[in-house]
C-alpha cells in the first residue's frame, strides 16, 4: 500500500508538475489540471485498492506510472488555447462556405446573422474532438460539427424571442428578431435546422451510409420532444413555480443543454468510427459533461453583468427560472459543477491520454470559464 501512495503521487505530479492553475486561465501549454490528474487515476486507485492481487497491481500501478511518465513528455507540446482557435478558425470558415450570400439576399444575410457571429463552437469543437479521439479526420466531422452549430444559432435565436425568454442581446450584439424581425428570425431558424441535416448527409465523405444514418437518427432524437424540446417544454412551465424541485431542474438542464452536448460528442465519436464500448464512455462523458456546463451558466447568470457575458445578466432571476444557485445557493452549485467534471474526465480513461486531450481541457476551460 506504501508503495501505491508513491505511485499515484508521483503519476499526479507528472499531470500537473509547471502547470499551476493553468486551467482557470484556459491555457496555454497543457499538461492536465489538478482536477483532470485526479479524475485519470482515481479508478486506477480503486481497482488497485479493492483487489486481493495486490503484487500484479502494484506492478500495473509502476507500468502506469512508466506510461505517463513517457507520455508526459509529449503532452507537454498540447497547447489548448492554440488548438481551440485553430478549430474554431476552421469550423468558421466552413460555415461561411456552408451559407454563402445568394438569393434572397436579405434573407440568406439573417441566416448567417447569428451562425457567423462571435461563440465558443462549443459542440462543433466537441464533434471534432470526439471523431478525432476514435481514430476520425477532421475533415470527416466537419459537415457534422457545422450542422451542429447551425441547430444551436436556431435554438438561441427562438429562445431570444418574446413568446420566449425575450432577450435582447445574443453574443456581444442584438439578437436576431431585434434586427430582423420575429418572423424572418422564426423562418430563418426553420432554414438552418434544414441545411444542417442537408449539409451534413451531402457534404460528409467517406462514412458508410448506415453510420450516417445512425448519426442523423441520433441528432434528430437529441433535438427533439423527447430530447432539447422536452427540456425547454419543462422550463417554460416551471417557471415561478415554487413547488418544483431539484429533480425537475436536473431535467430540464440535463435536456435543454447536455443533450446538445451529447448530440456533439457522439455523432462525431460515430462518424469517426467509435466501438460501441466508445460511443457508451463518449455519452456518459458528454452527458456529465453538458450539465456541469448549464450549472456554470446558472452560477454565471447571477455572478457575471450583461457586458462580461455579451448577453442580457440576471435574466433567469428576473423571470423567476429554476436554476441551481436558486435551489442550493452558489457555493454548492459550484461543488455540483466540480463534481461532474470529473465524473466526465473519468470516462476518459481508457483511451489514448493524447488523444483525449482536447476534451480533457475542454471541460477544464467550460468549468472554469468567465462567459
Amino acid at each position: 500500500m506504501k508503495m501505491l501512495k508513491g505511485v499515484i503521487h508521483n503519476l499526479a505530479t507528472l499531470c500537473t508538475t509547471g502547470t499551476p492553475n493553468r486551467a482557470r486561465s484556459a491555457g496555454t501549454k497543457l499538461l492536465f489540471s489538478e482536477e483532470t490528474a485526479e479524475a485519470l487515476l482515481l479508478s486506477k486507485a480503486r481497482a488497485f485498492c479493492n483487489s486481493t492481487d495486490l503484487p500484479k497491481n502494484e506492478a500495473e500501478a509502476i507500468n502506469h506510472e512508466n506510461t505517463f511518465r513517457e507520455a508526459g513528455k509529449i503532452r507537454t507540446s498540447f497547447d489548448f488555447k492554440s488548438y481551440m482557435l485553430q478549430k474554431i478558425k476552421s469550423v468558421n470558415q466552413a460555415l461561411d462556405a456552408a451559407v454563402p450570400i445568394r438569393e434572397p439576399i436579405k434573407f440568406h444575410e439573417a441566416m448567417r446573422y447569428s451562425l457567423l457571429s462571435e461563440g465558443k463552437r462549443v459542440c462543433p469543437l466537441l464533434c471534432i474532438a470526439a471523431c478525432e479521439l476514435v481514430g476520425g479526420q477532421e475533415s470527416t466531422a466537419m459537415p457534422a460539427a457545422c450542422g451542429m452549430e447551425m441547430i444551436i444559432s436556431m435554438c438561441l435565436m427562438h429562445d431570444d424571442l418574446p413568446s420566449m425568454d425575450n432577450s435582447d442581446l445574443r453574443r456581444g450584439k442584438l439578437s436576431h428578431h431585434k434586427v430582423f424581425g420575429e418572423n424572418v428570425t422564426v423562418l430563418t431558424g426553420y432554414s438552418l435546422v434544414a441545411l444542417a441535416f442537408e449539409h451534413m448527409t451531402a457534404a460528409t465523405k467517406g462514412v458508410h451510409p448506415k453510420t450516417m444514418v445512425r448519426a442523423v437518427g441520433e441528432l434528430a432524437k437529441l433535438i427533439g420532444p423527447e430530447g432539447a424540446v422536452a427540456g425547454q417544454v419543462l422550463d417554460l412551465l416551471c417557471g415561478g413555480k415554487s413547488d418544483t424541485g431539484l429533480e425537475e431542474l436536473e431535467y430540464i438542464h440535463r435536456h435543454k443543454t447536455a443533450d446538445f452536448i451529447e448530440a456533439a460528442a457522439i455523432v462525431g465519436a460515430m462518424l469517426g468510427g467509435a466501438s460501441e464500448e466508445e460511443i457508451d464512455r463518449l455519452r456518459k462523458f458528454s452527458q456529465c459533461f453538458g450539465l456541469m456546463y448549464q450549472v456554470v451558466d446558472d452560477i454565471l447568470d447571477v455572478t457575471k453583468s450583461s457586458e462580461q457575458l455579451g448577453k442580457t445578466g440576471g435574466k433567469d432571476s428576473l423571470d423567476n427560472k429554476l436554476t441551481y444557485p436558486k435551489m442550493i445557493g452558489i457555493d454548492k452549485s459550484k461543488e455540483y459543477a466540480q463534481k461532474l467534471s470529473k465524473e466526465a474526465k473519468e470516462q476518459l480513461v481508457v483511451f489514448d491520454t493524447e488523444k483525449a486531450a482536447p476534451l480533457l481541457a475542454m471541460a477544464d476551460f467550460a468549468l472554469h470559464r468567465q462567459k
